[in-house]
């Protein structure tokens, strides 16, 4: 029996999701990267590739994996889980304990009222502007999830507007600062789905590489991955999907399924910390701190 359900228009069950994502840790061994936990707790519950579909309204993520976020940022906010700098969650010993919904839901209950009292401090201070209402829902909170990213939208939203052509020379660009050789562009009607290849260097070893990269607003599923798959036979050592979307579960799997030729994916998410950290399109500002060194003015 499932702890929620994944519909287009209601909000699911947070305290069942909740659940599933202390479940899911246990599973994993008691932490797990947001991908690697997003799939588990998909896999658990038996959310199926048209419900991982939905998206939300402004279309920049699937509607479990919004969810799951909150999720995880109200288990955070309950001392159940914690998370580091480079995104891995963990259970805490409280979190470990948790094995019933009634603890969830303690939680859940809890963060609401925080949140309520919140609001109420905030209108006191504020008298002068209109009262604000309590939303009962799921995005009650204040803050956005932990993960949550206003450039990465913002560079997804960019990315979703350039033409194809365009796109493909992005991600011929990004492959080359990556240390790839030989990237070509062949996107072209008739050849599979293939937009490129290169070649990656590894000490005194080659792989030649064929890519596909797709602007997507939803999610990339199975069936996707297989074609791309049947037009690297014969042709490829490895291929690389690249897309601004997501990718199902079901996606990932059929990506490392055994026996079969392996595909690389890079999602919307990867993607935007890629361009990043090649400073392709993006820029990170520093804040100056200035020290005023008072004894180095004595020796004047």
């Amino acid at each position: 029996m499932r702890r929620f359900e994944v519909d287009q228009n209601s909000l699911p069950d947070l305290p069942g999701m909740m659940l599933a994502t202390i479940e899911a840790l246990h599973k994993l061994g008691g932490s797990a990267t947001i991908q690697e936990l997003d799939e588990e707790v998909i896999s658990l519950e038996g959310v199926t590739e048209a419900e991982q579909s939905y998206m939300m309204a402004n279309d920049t993520m699937p509607r479990v994996n919004y969810f799951l976020s909150w999720a995880r940022t109200y288990l955070k906010r309950g001392d159940a889980l914690e998370n580091s700098a480079r995104g891995v969650w963990a259970l805490t010993d409280k979190g470990a304990k948790i094995g019933a919904l009634a603890a969830t839901q303690a939680i859940y209950e809890q963060v609401k009222q925080e949140e309520r009292d919140r609001a109420k401090a905030k209108r006191k201070a504020a008298k002068a502007q209109e009262k604000v209402q309590e939303d009962e829902g799921a995005q009650d909170i204040s803050d956005a999830p932990d993960e949550d990213n206003d450039w990465k939208s913002k560079l997804l939203d960019v990315m979703k507007a350039m033409q194809p052509d365009a796109f493909e020379r992005l991600a011929q660009r990004l492959l080359r600062e990556a240390g790839f050789v030989k990237v070509e562009v062949r996107g072209k009607s008739g050849d599979g789905g293939i937009d490129g290849v290169g070649v990656l260097r590894v000490n005194l070893v080659s792989f030649q590489v064929y890519f596909q990269c797709k602007r997507y607003k939803g999610n990339v599923g199975s069936k996707e991955i297989r074609d791309f798959r049947g037009a690297l036979e014969g042709r490829a050592d490895k291929g690389l999907f690249i897309t601004t979307g997501h990718f199902t579960s079901q996606a990932s799997e059929e990506a490392t399924r055994d026996g079969a030729k392996a595909i690389d994916l890079i999602d919307g998410e990867r993607l935007c910390d890629l361009l990043k950290a090649n400073k392709l399109g993006v820029q990170t500002e520093m804040v100056e701190q200035v020290t005023v060194n008072d004894h180095w003015f004595d020796g004047i």
